[in-house]
């Protein structure tokens, strides 16, 4: 599962020039506000702003001992998380076993995601709006591309309008950069306009979380899999649910008659 042509951190290529569209970026973001599952407009957001925030967290990773290791090792983590086999083999209690449950009732397929971003990235590069990453950025990229599905399982947060805005709010700080919080700013206006004050109340719980949460793009997540679930919120900072949300996980969604349903779980 390693790439054992990994080049040397001393010869990582020097970033990428990808100038910040912001124009682009918010008729993107509103288009994925309205609609959170699509996908692709999340990669033309990314595409468009954020830049400057891949190229942060990628020197925050490789600046930490954990990064460094897992930058020379180059594990695939969209095979661990594409074996099916082996994750239906492990206890029912451990983050891997929780997380092939989150694919079956969403019927994800982690390459699928990478398979979308390498498509509208291509065709960005293709238009000469965008210079293709290095191999290390590359595989650093499709890492961080991953955990977005790992993050729900280990936070408990759904995959509804407010459980998408919510998981942006814990994101907020590890993944850093002026995209990043423009795209939390949209989704938690979104939010707040579904359930008022009570998102603010919530969202500050939420980002307390997240700051007591370890360096989690440095976590060597296929090492992790295997674990209980409950042992590696904890061993990650990321604690429980009912800990960091003592009134109930948030859960809601504006319906297509425009009515809003919002429950506590």
């Amino acid at each position: 599962m390693s790439n054992t042509t990994a080049i040397p951190m001393n010869e990582i290529p020097p970033r990428p020039h990808n100038p910040f569209r912001l124009r682009r970026g918010i008729r993107a973001m509103r288009e994925l506000i309205a609609v959170p599952d699509d996908t692709a407009k999340a990669q033309d957001f990314a595409l468009a702003v954020g830049g400057a925030s891949e190229e942060w967290r990628f020197q925050r990773f490789v600046r930490s001992a954990e990064g460094a290791r897992l930058l020379r090792e180059r594990p695939s983590l969209v095979d661990a998380l594409s074996d099916r086999e082996h994750l239906a083999s492990l206890p029912e209690s451990s983050f891997g076993a929780a997380y092939l449950r989150y694919l079956d009732g969403h019927d994800y397929q982690p390459a699928s995601l990478l398979e979308l971003r390498r498509d509208v990235e291509a065709e960005w590069v293709r238009r000469r709006e965008r210079e293709p990453l290095d191999s290390a950025r590359t595989w650093f990229r499709d890492r961080v591309q991953l955990t977005h599905d790992l993050f729900h399982v280990l936070t408990g947060y759904g995959t509804d309008g407010i459980g998408e805005a919510t998981l942006l709010v814990f994101c907020r700080p590890h993944m850093g950069g002026g995209a990043s919080s423009l795209l939390v700013f949209g989704a938690a206006l979104e939010a707040w306009r579904l359930i008022g004050n009570e998102w603010l109340r919530y969202a500050r719980e939420t980002h307390r979380r997240a700051l007591r949460a370890g360096h989690l793009l440095g976590q060597h997540w296929e090492e992790l899999l295997p674990q209980p679930l409950a042992h590696v919120r904890e061993s990650t900072g990321v604690g429980a649910p009912e800990v960091a949300h003592p009134r109930g996980i948030l859960r809601g969604e504006r319906e297509e008659a425009g009515d809003i349903r919002v429950e506590r779980s």
